[in-house]
């Protein structure tokens, strides 16, 4: 880990921050045993939307373990990436993998980064919308310390939409994940905890309207497993907000 800031969380954020260093340990694991190997798929989906290129300065936000960051890398090994996330349990697994090299690790919290107006060519952030306190803060700072043309891509679960499926994907959140945690030996609260919060969370189209209201523009969002997950992307206008909009669902 090459820099750490103070983190100043309120009482949700420091119990999320909490449950994310217990989980520290088996969370790739049961991202892939959830998501049934999908999520890799999902983080390289995200890097093609962030339209990188070589030399490009990156902020992989709720980095986790580097996921998104390590993906970065591979397609750029002239890229500047640093790897932002506010559990130190998550970046203590993340630094020893293999494949980090020239990644840069940086505890931060996404409600008041660490870094300088007009930073970075992208940020990329996978499930952190759904764990902040004020979804509002976090994208904007998000856009400030992005450059002019810059891009945000955003991963994360949206709620089990309408349908013959829905029943299904809620005995699945309600009862599948909190067993799958006993399984490995993990907390079943933790899993409640993403059950709940993913139900309760915004949809695909409302989250949208919030990057519109943090003045992103080009803003869009694509669909994945049965629409319990989302992709969005977003733009920073160079010259100012250019009301140039296009939300679809692939």
């Amino acid at each position: 880990m090459n820099d750490s800031y103070r983190l100043k969380t309120d009482e949700k954020g420091a119990r999320i921050q909490k449950m994310f260093d217990g989980l520290a340990a088996n969370y790739d694991l049961m991202n892939r045993i959830m998501t049934m190997g999908q999520d890799q798929r999902w983080r390289r989906y995200v890097v093609d939307q962030a339209g990188l290129k070589p030399g490009c300065t990156v902020l992989d936000l709720a980095a986790g373990t580097g996921d998104i960051a390590f993906e970065v890398r591979r397609r750029f090994d002239d890229a500047a990436v640093i790897a932002g996330d506010f559990s130190l349990g998550m970046m203590a697994f993340g630094t020893g993998r293999k494949g980090g090299d020239g990644v840069h690790w940086v505890a931060c919290d996404a409600l008041a980064l660490p870094f300088a107006d007009n930073s970075f060519d992208a940020v990329l952030f996978g499930y952190l919308l759904r764990n902040v306190t004020c979804i509002q803060t976090a994208l904007s700072e998000i856009r400030r310390v992005l450059k002019p043309g810059g891009k945000a891509v955003c991963l994360d679960t949206t709620p089990p939409p309408p349908g013959l499926l829905r029943p299904f994907i809620k005995s699945y959140l309600n009862h599948g994940l909190p067993l799958l945690g006993r399984a490995l030996g993990t907390d079943p609260s933790a899993y409640a905890y993403l059950s709940n919060s993913t139900q309760h969370f915004e949809t695909a189209e409302a989250l949208a309207d919030h990057f519109l209201q943090a003045e992103f523009d080009g803003v869009g969002f694509r669909h994945f497993l049965f629409k319990t997950i989302a992709v969005h992307w977003a733009s920073k206008q160079a010259g100012g907000r250019q009301h140039n909009t296009s939300k679809k669902d692939l």
